[in-house]
């Protein structure tokens, strides 16, 4: 049975929780899930592809988007914006297809006052040190970026109770599991079942 409407998953977490991985792996194993790509005015870390990755665009770009009300959210992360295109994720809903939006805790929170029926899941790795051994072997930050990114962590772990559910990515594969059982649960609540009724 298909919803007549699709259904939006939100996913955040401290940057080093493997978000990444996560995601990736669950997009492979559910191919009719539609992942929205973010706009960011952060550079391309090694491997990553505008268009595929994020749409890397300057802030004075993002400022033009801001104005013209082309966001369902943005925010900003340590010194760079971040921000969810609105239209592709209204016409993908509306075409009753899921989609899957990886942003920050602040960018959460707003889809959350704007869109109530979305479902959030917060990806926590299974320590804050294991987040910090996580975070220094990518050797791709500076110390000062590091501890930035570490204190910001820990202020983000306080907003674990605003989300629907907690993952832990101990193993890629038990995480990936989990997010699955979610998207196949919030498919058979009740509201989502009534068409059953209509259909009568």
């Amino acid at each position: 049975m298909k919803d007549k409407k699709g259904l939006l998953f939100v996913l955040s977490g401290p940057s080093g929780a493997g978000k990444s991985t996560v995601i990736r792996e669950v997009l492979r194993r559910n191919p009719a899930l539609y992942f929205s790509i973010s706009c960011t005015t952060r550079p391309p870390r090694q491997q990553e592809k505008d268009g595929f990755h994020y749409f890397f665009i300057d802030h004075n770009q993002f400022k033009a988007m801001i104005a013209r009300d082309e966001f369902l959210e943005y925010a900003e992360y340590v010194g760079n914006y971040y921000g969810t295109p609105l239209p592709q994720i209204k016409s993908k809903l509306d075409a009753g297809i899921d989609v899957l939006l990886d942003i920050e805790i602040q960018g959460a929170i707003h889809v959350r006052e704007k869109m109530p029926e979305s479902v959030s899941i917060f990806l926590a790795p299974p320590s804050f040190q294991e987040l910090e051994r996580r975070l220094r072997s990518r050797n791709t930050d500076k110390e000062e970026k590091i501890l930035s990114r570490l204190k910001t962590a820990r202020a983000e772990f306080q907003k674990m109770p605003l989300y629907d559910y907690v993952v832990i990515n101990h193993k890629v594969e038990d995480a990936v599991s989990e997010i699955e059982s979610i998207l196949k649960a919030e498919h058979c609540r009740t509201a989502h079942r009534m068409q059953l009724i209509e259909e009568e």
